[in-house]
């Protein structure tokens, strides 16, 4: 894959276009404003995502099969913090000292390993969706319909999918551009169409869903709290509109460079559009503290354990 760097007929791959100084003698002091931001979000990302981990694994009324797709969540938000982000700055250091082989291998490690991540954390998020839907549709029926073994099963197959269709860069950039885009299009259609089709069960059926609870009630089987269950739901969309607003300007930066020409201004929009990605990882564990009670509580509860065995010290 060749992109027009506006200096005639000249093309280059991505790494060595993003590794000359015909792109990036302009971008020097931006470069540098980023290298400082990206170093802050790289620690609140890995303490962030750390401490709700602690915090989920002392949790234990969330259900096991959803815990296990948040732990997911997390996860790639912490290697997001601990290797895409640390990678990138050496990229953005080394363009600013002109190390070149540096440089491209660098760039190269940054775009695997955030492809990667993004995508699981995509198909991820699409999953909770997936899994609200169907703890309404299956009511009583939800704990044998979702399992932890097939949790983990959907979350393997997502990150073997992942780690492919990123791999089918080094064979042909194109071919792992427009995985993204029909992926990135297929999650956002399951999205949509799951929390349409719960906004408009619940407003339908709200009454009820009630007059169930109070049939219900002495049965074995735990029936759904629909106060709760709509907390959760909360939860999952603002965790899938967060990322949506934070990847959006990205993709279409990065789709935009198929059709103009490259220049410095566009390279260092790309690269902050790029930041914002990041800084979705560094705000998720805010909003699992603000939208789940229960994580909230163990949080709190993990800080007052620290400082207590601090001061102890």
């Amino acid at each position: 894959m060749t992109y027009s760097t506006g200096d005639g007929n000249l093309s280059k791959s991505l790494d060595q276009l993003f590794c000359s100084a015909d792109l990036t003698r302009e971008t020097h002091s931006q470069l540098i404003c980023l290298v400082v931001l990206n170093i802050v979000l790289s620690v609140t990302t890995f303490l962030g995502n750390t401490l709700i981990l602690i915090a989920l694994h002392k949790e234990s009324s969330l259900n096991p099969a959803t815990k296990l797709m948040f732990r997911c969540l997390l996860i790639t938000d912490l290697f997001v913090g601990l290797m895409s982000e640390p990678l990138i700055v050496v990229n953005w250091i080394s363009v600013v000292n002109e190390r070149w082989n540096i440089c491209r291998f660098s760039y190269l490690s940054s775009f695997i390993t955030g492809y990667i991540f993004s995508s699981v954390s995509l198909l991820t998020s699409t999953a909770v969706s997936v899994d609200r839907l169907l703890a309404l549709l299956s009511g009583l029926r939800y704990r044998q319909v979702v399992t932890t073994k097939r949790t983990y099963i959907a979350l393997t197959v997502f990150w073997v999918v992942s780690i492919v269709g990123t791999s089918l860069h080094f064979w042909n950039y194109l071919i792992t551009v427009w995985l993204s885009y029909t992926g990135i299009a297929l999650c956002l259609v399951t999205s949509v169409f799951s929390y349409t089709k719960i906004f408009l069960t619940l407003r339908r059926h709200q009454t009820q869903v009630l007059d169930q609870l109070h049939k219900t009630q002495s049965s074995q089987a735990s029936p759904l709290n629909l106060t709760r269950y709509r907390k959760a739901v909360s939860s999952a969309l603002w965790l899938q509109l967060t990322l949506l607003v934070c990847y959006l300007p990205f993709g279409v930066t990065d789709a935009l460079m198929n059709h103009v020409r490259l220049s410095p201004s566009i390279y260092i929009v790309r690269e902050f559009t790029a930041s914002l990605v990041f800084f979705n990882s560094s705000l998720n564990p805010l909003l699992y503290c603000w939208k789940i009670r229960e994580v909230r509580q163990a949080v709190k509860d993990t800080i007052r354990q620290f400082c207590s065995s601090v001061l102890c010290e």
